[in-house]
């Protein structure tokens, strides 16, 4: 069973359908007691990453992650969801994560043709991993303005964006995220999730 943590802000939706689409049974909770049960936790997010961590935190679900986590359960961030694994944000102020990953989340530079960074791009893949097997050079989908800084040792996968190049997926044991949106990504999307799911 994948749960997905539902705390008011997240592409919901979409992941279900990816996930039944897949036949993963799975299901949107913001139950503590059926996120501590799950076998696999999906946590997603979009919009603005202090009003997520804020209704994230005031839903007392940070220490049932976090329980989670010491269960050994694999998670999976994703977008926002990704960034809120890390120390800091600095989107509209600089704003405490969950720090379970080292690293910030910055604006791209104001020197990058578009800002936010809006449609597919390419992963390159670093390291050998099950969530991105098989998938260097594959496209995927982004909608974001702000990414990682500060961590290299557990990036799994880069991407370059109008001459940055930054760290779009990540792994620390059994902690998985990334930065694009696989729901969002089609055929490759569906591999990766059912990639989480078998793990």
């Amino acid at each position: 069973m994948i749960v997905i943590i539902d705390y008011g802000i997240g592409n919901l939706g979409s992941v279900k359908n990816a996930l039944d689409y897949l036949g993963l049974e799975n299901k949107i909770s913001s139950d503590k007691n059926e996120i501590l049960s799950a076998d696999k936790i999906i946590l997603p997010g979009v919009g603005a990453f202090k009003d997520a961590i804020d209704t994230f935190r005031g839903k007392g679900l940070e220490d049932v992650l976090l329980e989670c986590i010491r269960m050994n359960k694999p998670i999976l961030g994703i977008c926002v969801g990704m960034q809120m694994l890390f120390e800091y944000s600095n989107e509209y102020g600089r704003h405490k994560g969950l720090g379970l990953l080292k690293g910030e989340i910055v604006r791209f530079n104001d020197n990058c043709y578009k800002i936010p960074h809006m449609g597919w791009n390419q992963i390159k893949v670093l390291k050998d991993n099950k969530l991105l097997n098989g998938l260097d050079g594959a496209n995927v989908y982004f909608v974001h303005s702000y990414h990682l800084v500060g961590n290299d040792t557990d990036v799994i996968a880069y991407t370059d964006y109008a001459g940055t190049t930054y760290g779009s997926a990540v792994c620390k044991g059994n902690i998985y995220a990334t930065q694009f949106h696989p729901e969002k990504s089609g055929e490759i999307g569906l591999k990766i999730l059912k990639n989480f799911g078998e793990l």
